[in-house]
This record gives structure tokens, C-alpha cells and sequence, in this order.
């Protein structure tokens, strides 16, 4: 059976077979998203609101999940990342492990910068990098190669965890780039849909190659 207790062949959309479904958790406030800058391999902590953002996400993510049980936990290796992860992989009773295709976007000589600054810096680049996913930021990584990264994971786990739940902590960039697999659409998604910190999203892919995207930044207040 599926989760809505129809026949697990089919669904009402058509799609056969079980999902897998991811939870999508941005990571918390750093300084560097604080002062909206690039922040892409740089490894900042966690601020004292991006912490409580984490407490809250620990907090609340089961009134948005349910009590279905989580196979694994997955993480960027980055340090903003894991700090956001240990404490809802630990509420959730799942095993934490790092996994480099969530890293952020390499934003190159970019990274640490202010949009403003990248603009001013590298302004016929830095306009067509904003139209166009293919283009490479100086010395970085195009959002083209982040979808090749990504789609990889998902083809990874939607064949190791059929019909499970696992949790993915990790970064605006990879957490659309998933969204836009699972909606089947063109890279205007990257430059058009917000993601807060600490936001959940959550997106089921079915071993028939159907998707579904259940939640989009669900926020948890903090108190």
C-alpha cells in the first residue's frame, strides 16, 4: 500500500510503485546570509538565530512529517550544514551521514562577496551567470554542474531507499536544483522561487521516474 492507502501498483496521479521521500532542510543563519553574501564552500557557523532556527526545525518537524520513520540523514559536509542537521537527524532517529553532492553551489572568487560586489567587480559575467545556468563564475562551479551533482544523488537513493523517507540537509542551490527535478521544469525556478533558512521542503520521486513536491518552505517560528 501507499501512504494514502491506495494500491501501491498505481496512484491517482498514475505513477507505480512506492516513493521515496525526501525531506529538504535548508540550513540556519550564518553571518554570511545574514549580510547577504555568497556563500558557497566558505564555512561559516551557525549564528545564534540560525541555532535557534535549527531548535525549532528539531522541534516542530514532526507536527510537518508525521511519525513515519526516517531511513538515513544525509548532510552536507559543510559546517553550517551539519550544525543544522545533528539535532533534527538526532530527533528523528536517524543515522547522519555527509554526502559532497549537497555541498553549495562553488561560487568561486565570488564567494564572500555581496551581490552588489560581484556585479561591480565582474559586471558583463556576473549578468549573464544570472539568465544563464551554464555560465561559470570565476574560478567556481556553474548551477548546470550542480543539477548534474544532484540528479546523481537522487538517481542514488531513490534505488537504495525505495518506498523510504530520508532527510537532506544542505543548501539553496542543491535543495532547488531537487524541486526542479521533481517539477520537471527549466532553470527559471532557480532564479524565481525563495527558500528561507532553515525551510522545509519536501519531494517524493517514484522508482518510475514520476515525482510529486509535497511542501515548499515550511517555516518553523522560532520562540
Amino acid at each position: 500500500m501507499t501512504r494514502e492507502g491506495t494500491p501501491a501498483s498505481v496512484t491517482w496521479t498514475g505513477q507505480r510503485g512506492q516513493p521515496t521521500r525526501l525531506l529538504l532542510l535548508r540550513h540556519g543563519q550564518t553571518e554570511m546570509s545574514a549580510q547577504r553574501r555568497y556563500s558557497g564552500r566558505a564555512d561559516p557557523e551557525l549564528t545564534e538565530l540560525g541555532l535557534a532556527q535549527v531548535k525549532a526545525v528539531a522541534a516542530g518537524i514532526r507536527a510537518v512529517h508525521g511519525t513515519e520513520a526516517v531511513a538515513a540523514a544525509l548532510s552536507s559536509p559543510l559546517r553550517r550544514a551539519r550544525q543544522t542537521a545533528e539535532p533534527v537527524a538526532e530527533v528523528l532517529g536517524a543515522t547522519l551521514n555527509p554526502h559532497e553532492a549537497l555541498v553549495e553551489t562553488d561560487f568561486g572568487s565570488w564567494d564572500g562577496l555581496t551581490f552588489t560586489e560581484a556585479r561591480e567587480r565582474d559586471p558583463e559575467l556576473h549578468g549573464r551567470w544570472l539568465g544563464d545556468e551554464t555560465v561559470v563564475p570565476p574560478a567556481g562551479e556553474s548551477f548546470a554542474q550542480v543539477a548534474r551533482r544532484v540528479a546523481a544523488l537522487r538517481d542514488e537513493l531513490v534505488a537504495g531507499y525505495p518506498g523510504q523517507t530520508l532527510l537532506l540537509v544542505s543548501h539553496v542551490t542543491p535543495i532547488k536544483q531537487l524541486l526542479r527535478l521533481a517539477l520537471d521544469v527549466g532553470p527559471s525556478l532557480l532564479y524565481r522561487l525563495h527558500l528561507d533558512l532553515a525551510s522545509l521542503s519536501v519531494a517524493e520521486f517514484y522508482p518510475d521516474g514520476g515525482a510529486s513536491v509535497r511542501a515548499v518552505n515550511t517555516r518553523f517560528p522560532t520562540s
